[in-house]
């Protein structure tokens, strides 16, 4: 019978509807990779792309040649632009301003079919810092009220480029779907006094139905109300609001924990295409004791239709608990990875 359940930290409703229940292999194949024209992002071709921001090189090399390991540019048709000041204004009963914000492309590798799940541990904590270092530089502008921190992999997750890259969109104002989640997690701090999060990694460690991986620092889990079928979320399992506070030490077992999610729904899901976000506190307003900063991994799996954007409800056609079982049960040893080279400075 189907099953309603409801996400504890904004109220959401979602349908787990077990009667369409689908495993792994009843999901389509995808095959939309981009290819048949010269990648912007390969090395040999930095001239077709803005100067870099800032990049992890080998000793030795200048910046916007070869050399690189991993690299942060200027989307070339941002979003919002970085020039220009907001004012704000009022138009009658509406609000406006400017579109004013960034929008950065991290480049992950220059090896054009190199995912993030099969980088060697070096070079995914280098990606990781990449993410750290772009974030903290971009929090010092006051303009700015949020940065999201995004991947789309795949045609179908809007991947316009198949060479495995990330993005970055800073925003003068804090997301609906960030400040439902302040907004309950403050809720329930104020209530219990306790972090939502906190309470959710412990239940799940205790109750081990959903927990997909963990190591000392980190744990992989299937949310219980999800919204798709193998959503899976990272949190760490201590409290702290902001990613942009990650260690040194945190970033290595982050990025472990982040490439052995990726490899295990590309085993399962044969290779799907996906979105991640990770979703941090502000840094103005942090809500330091009620939020806790995690990554949100979605597969596109199923389609968002007419039922979900006229209700706010989710159909689910995968329990969580069989979607972490396959997932925990995937055979563990790793896919063989590319010798990493030299990292040299920022």
């Amino acid at each position: 019978m189907p099953e309603l359940r409801k996400d504890p930290i904004i109220g959401r409703w979602v349908i787990i509807s077990t009667e369409r229940g689908k495993r792994p292999t009843d999901f389509p194949s995808h095959t939309d990779r981009i290819d048949g024209r010269m990648c912007p992002f390969c090395p040999g071709n930095e001239a077709a792309t803005p100067p870099e921001i800032m990049a992890i090189r080998d000793e030795g090399t200048s910046p916007n040649t070869p050399g690189w390991q991993v690299r942060a540019i200027s989307n070339k048709f941002p979003a919002l632009k970085i020039e220009g000041e907001l004012n704000r204004e009022g138009v009658g009963i509406f609000d406006r301003m400017n579109g004013v914000g960034a929008h950065e492309v991290i480049i992950e590798s220059p090896d054009h079919d190199l995912e993030l799940e099969k980088l060697p541990p070096e070079h995914a904590a280098n990606v990781v810092r990449m993410y750290r270092d772009r974030m903290l530089d971009l929090e010092r502008d006051s303009r700015f009220r949020y940065i999201m921190l995004f991947k789309n992999k795949g045609v179908s997750a809007g991947a316009s480029l198949s060479h495995p890259h990330t993005q970055l969109i800073a925003t003068p104002v804090v997301p609906k779907r960030v400040a439902e989640e302040l907004d309950g997690a403050q809720r329930y701090y104020e209530y219990k006094e306790r972090c939502i999060f906190c309470d959710i990694v412990r239940q799940e460690l205790h109750d081990n139905l959903r927990v997909v991986s963990e190591n000392d620092a980190f744990v992989a889990l299937a949310p219980f109300a999800p919204r798709f079928p193998f959503e899976t979320w990272i949190l760490p399992k201590q409290h702290e609001s902001r990613f942009t506070r990650i260690t040194d030490e945190d970033i290595i077992a982050f990025a472990d924990t982040l490439k052995d999610t990726l490899r295990r729904l590309a085993g399962v899901l044969n290779n799907p295409p996906y979105n991640f976000m990770v979703h941090t506190a502000p840094h103005v307003n942090s809500h330091e004791l009620a939020y806790h900063w995690h990554v949100e991994v979605i597969p596109k799996l199923t389609r968002v239709a007419g039922f979900e954007w006229g209700t706010g409800f989710y159909i689910n056609p995968t329990p969580p608990e069989e979607a972490a079982k396959y997932l925990r049960e995937l055979n563990e040893t790793p896919p063989q990875t590319h010798p990493v080279s030299a990292s040299g400075k920022h």
